[in-house]
C-alpha cells in the first residue's frame, strides 16, 4: 500500500482557483490549546492525515507546548471534525468561529512543527505560565475598562490595531509579538499596581503576555478571554455595548472581519477613509498595506506605479529584473499610514 502524502503537492494558484470557484459550504474557525506533546512530528503527521481526509484547509502550528490552528472545514463534516479533535487530545476546547465568513478563507492544508505555537522570544524556563492573567468575559471586560484607573493594552501588531481596536487602548508600534512584550512592560513600568487589561485576536498571545507581565511584577493583570472574536459573539448574544472600533485583522485570505461599522483607518496611498488590507499584486514585492477601491483600480492592486508597471512585464523579463530591483516589500514587511510620499515614479515607501 502506498504511503499517504502528508503535504500538499498541487500548485497553490490552482488550489486557490478551485476554492474560489467551489460552491461547497465551509466555515472558518480558530483554536489553540497549550498542552504537552512529546513527539510533535508524529502528532503533526497524524493530524495531517486525519484532517486531509475530512477536507480541512488552513494553517496549523504544532509544538511541544501545544497546537495553534486557523482553519476552515466543510459544514457537512462538522461532526466528523469534532471527532478528530477528540482523537488528538483537543476535546472540549473553545472554537472561535469567524464573524464574516464566505468559507473561502484558506485554499490548502498546511501543518508545521515549530519550536513554539506563537513566536514570543521568551525563555519558558524563566516564566511560570500557570500564573496567567485573570480571564474576563465581555461583560467583565466592559465593566473593568469603564474604570478610569484601568489600562487597556492591545497585544497585536501595528497593522492589526490600525484598522480596529478597543477604545482608549494603548497601541504598541510593533511588527511582531516578541517585540511587543518588553516594550509594553517598559511603557507601563510606573503602573505596576493598576489594573492592566490585555487583549488580542483570539486570546493565544495574551496567555503568554499576561504571564510575562506578572513575572515583571505587575500585580493586577487581566486578559480578554477568547479575544476580540469571542468578545463580538458575546456582545451580540447578550446585547452588550460594543467597545471595539473598526475591523478585526485576521491571518487568512479575508484579512479582516468587521466588528463595528466604523472605518478608522486610511488608504496608505491617498489618505481616503479605508480599512481593506491587501498584498501588493507584484509577487516580487507582496507588501501588506491598506488600499481604497480607487487606488486599487489606479495602481492595479499594487503599492506603487513601479510595481504596477513591473507586473505588466513578461514573466521572463520579471525574473531577470528581480535580481537587481528593490521593491517596497523588499525593505518593509508591513505598510504604515503616512509612510508613502509622492515621487516621479509614483507612490513609494520612504
Amino acid at each position: 500500500m502506498a504511503k499517504k502524502k502528508l503535504y500538499n503537492t498541487i500548485d497553490s494558484r490552482e488550489l486557490k482557483k478551485r476554492i474560489d470557484q467551489s460552491e461547497e459550504a465551509r466555515m472558518t474557525l480558530s483554536f489553540y490549546k497549550y498542552f504537552n506533546i512529546d513527539a510533535p512530528a508524529d502528532y503533526r503527521d497524524g493530524l495531517y492525515a486525519e484532517w486531509n481526509e475530512v477536507g480541512v484547509l488552513g494553517r496549523t502550528y504544532v509544538a511541544t507546548e501545544g497546537v495553534n490552528a486557523q482553519i476552515s472545514i466543510p459544514k457537512d463534516k462538522e461532526q466528523v471534525f469534532a471527532g478528530s479533535l477528540t482523537k488528538f487530545g483537543l476535546e472540549g476546547i473553545r472554537l472561535n468561529y469567524a464573524i464574516e465568513d464566505d468559507g473561502k478563507s484558506f485554499y490548502k492544508l498546511v501543518i508545521k512543527v515549530r519550536p513554539k505555537i506563537v513566536a514570543d522570544g521568551l525563555d519558558d524556563r524563566e516564566i511560570n505560565f500557570e500564573k496567567r492573567g485573570t480571564h474576563l468575559n465581555a461583560a467583565e471586560f466592559n465593566q473593568l475598562t469603564d474604570k478610569d484607573e484601568t489600562i487597556v493594552v492591545d497585544m497585536r501588531n501595528h497593522y492589526e490595531s490600525e484598522v480596529g481596536h478597543f477604545e482608549g487602548a494603548i497601541l504598541p508600534d510593533v511588527e511582531t509579538f516578541r517585540d511587543s512584550l518588553p516594550i509594553v512592560a517598559d511603557m507601563l513600568s510606573d503602573h505596576k499596581k493598576q489594573p492592566i487589561v490585555m487583549y488580542c485576536t483570539g486570546g493565544i498571545r495574551c496567555e503568554k503576555a499576561s504571564a510575562y507581565m506578572r513575572q515583571q511584577g505587575f500585580e493586577n493583570v487581566f486578559q480578554l478571554d477568547g479575544g476580540i472574536i469571542e468578545y463580538r459573539r458575546q456582545v451580540d448574544n447578550q446585547g452588550l455595548d460594543n467597545k471595539f472600533h473598526g475591523k478585526n485583522f485576521v491571518f487568512d485570505e479575508r484579512l479582516g472581519e468587521r466588528i463595528s461599522d466604523e472605518v478608522i483607518a486610511r488608504c496608505h496611498q491617498c489618505g481616503k477613509s479605508a480599512d481593506a488590507h491587501t498584498n501588493c499584486a507584484n509577487d516580487a514585492c507582496h507588501l501588506l498595506f491598506i488600499q481604497c477601491e480607487s487606488c486599487a483600480e489606479k495602481y492595479k492592486q499594487c503599492c506603487s506605479t513601479k510595481c504596477a508597471e513591473f507586473n505588466q512585464l513578461p514573466d521572463e523579463e520579471q525574473r531577470e529584473l528581480r535580481k537587481t530591483l528593490e521593491f517596497n516589500g523588499t525593505r518593509f514587511s508591513k505598510g504604515r499610514y503616512k509612510a508613502f510620499h509622492r515621487s516621479e515614479q509614483g507612490l513609494e515607501l520612504k
